[in-house]
């Protein structure tokens, strides 16, 4: 019976779903800055629907963007007349949500609880809460559920609270699946979370953390975007909050921050991807982080997951200043990156943000800097743009164990070194 259900669910969710039948993703490697401007203005127009997976801002950086297939001959033809070079790295998009959709429905018929729970397998909003609350059960010492706001459309915004007892101890902050569509990344706060729990008292670096620290972790941190994925677009990117006076759904919640909020790498065009929304702090899913953070006010670390590219950046985004303690953070990223290359051998790179990647402001890690969270980090999972947003399940688990490594060498500094 059990099995029925979800086979219904899934059937229903599939009709439900936006198509992407013969998208394809192309990298674009432009090699002046006139390149560049050419494909910045290519971004600003809105109607061609182009879905840009990294944005064009400089010509070290290979551009990847979603072409929906009716646009399809005229942008290589442009591109191809403008002498820009491309290649095509995914062939039809909805090949690769078909091959994930059936590895979803392969899961769900599996009864879990966290022992047997499938953490090679992407999941839906409701089964990563209901793993949640199995978790705290599982757990009782360690871990308990605590709700720190609600989202736009009125979802929980739950957050995993690992502490061995005490009040305001100095804490660390994990964040993942702020960016709707980067589902590695809740997939990798699962995994990690159940590490947290599982090896305390068995791993004496994590327990001597948990000792002297507690460690909250936001697995879903855009709970409405993250199910609009899976009902709806798996494509989407930001929140699903109402924009006065636009038709066009949502903010970029990792731009809506009050760390040089408006600055460059954002837009205030309520349809771009980027878009920074109506003032700092305007969605729920960072207010919420916001009230929590200020109101404990003793976190040492802010650690925000998110995905592609392979980077591990700190602060800053919005500006080419460098931190009073950039050869802290360097030193400490290299150090993360290193150890994260031992097991799979993946190569990271890294430094600031606005140096490694791209400008942007109003980001999580900037924030948390400037509110005194001396460690404070981005991850860029898995991988450098093969499948993008699109990771296969089955590097979900080797992405998680690498992942770990890199965790742990920021965590235990931030044990080690307090300030």
């Amino acid at each position: 019976m059990r099995s029925l259900v979800v086979f219904c669910s899934l059937v229903v969710a599939v009709f439900n779903q936006k198509l992407f039948v013969g998208d394809q993703v192309l990298r674009i490697t432009a090699s002046s800055e006139e390149q560049i401007t050419l494909l910045k203005e290519l971004q600003d127009l809105v109607h061609l629907k182009l879905d840009f997976w990294r944005e064009p801002v400089k010509t070290a950086l290979a551009v990847d963007v979603r072409v929906p297939f009716a646009g399809l001959q005229s942008l290589k033809v442009f591109l191809e007349s403008n002498g820009i070079q491309y290649r095509v790295m995914i062939d039809d998009v909805q090949m690769l949500l078909d091959e994930e959709k059936e590895e979803m429905f392969r899961s769900r018929v599996r009864e879990r609880n966290t022992n047997n729970f499938d953490y090679a397998s992407y999941h839906t909003l409701e089964e990563i809460y209901s793993w949640m609350d199995s978790l705290e059960a599982e757990y009782p010492d360690l871990v308990s559920k605590i709700q720190i706001g609600s989202s736009f459309e009125g979802r929980p915004i739950n957050v995993l609270k690992f502490s061995t007892g005490g009040s305001n101890r100095p804490a660390i902050w994990l964040d993942s699946g702020i960016h709707a569509r980067e589902w590695i990344t809740p997939a990798t706060g699962i995994w990690s979370a159940k590490k947290i729990a599982s090896n305390y008292g068995q791993d004496p670096s994590l327990t001597a953390i948990l000792n002297t620290m507690d460690i909250f972790f936001e697995i879903v941190t855009n709970p409405d975007g993250y199910y609009f994925t899976h009902t709806s677009n798996r494509m989407w990117r930001k929140t699903r909050s109402i924009n006065t006076g636009s038709s066009c759904v949502g903010v970029d919640p990792n731009r809506n921050w009050g760390a040089g909020f408006g600055g460059p790498g954002t837009s205030t065009n309520p349809c771009s991807e980027t878009y920074l929304g109506s003032f700092e702090h305007s969605e729920s899913e960072v207010k919420s982080i916001v009230d929590f953070i200020l109101g404990h006010g003793n976190f040492k670390a802010m650690i925000t997951i998110h995905s592609y590219s392979q980077m591990l950046m700190y602060p800053y985004g919005y500006t080419s200043t460098e931190t009073p303690n950039q050869q802290e953070l360097h030193t400490l990223a290299k150090s993360a990156v290193d150890a994260l290359a031992t097991l799979h051998g993946t190569k990271y790179t890294y430094g600031s943000m606005i140096t490694t990647i791209y400008p942007a402001s109003g980001t999580t890690a900037d924030w948390g800097y400037l509110n005194g969270i001396k460690y404070s980090f981005t991850f860029e999972l898995r991988d450098t743009g093969r499948y993008g947003f699109l990771l296969p399940a089955e590097q979900i688990i080797p992405t998680a164990q690498e992942t770990w490594l890199a965790l742990m060498k920021i965590m235990e500094h931030a044990r080690d070194n307090p300030y």
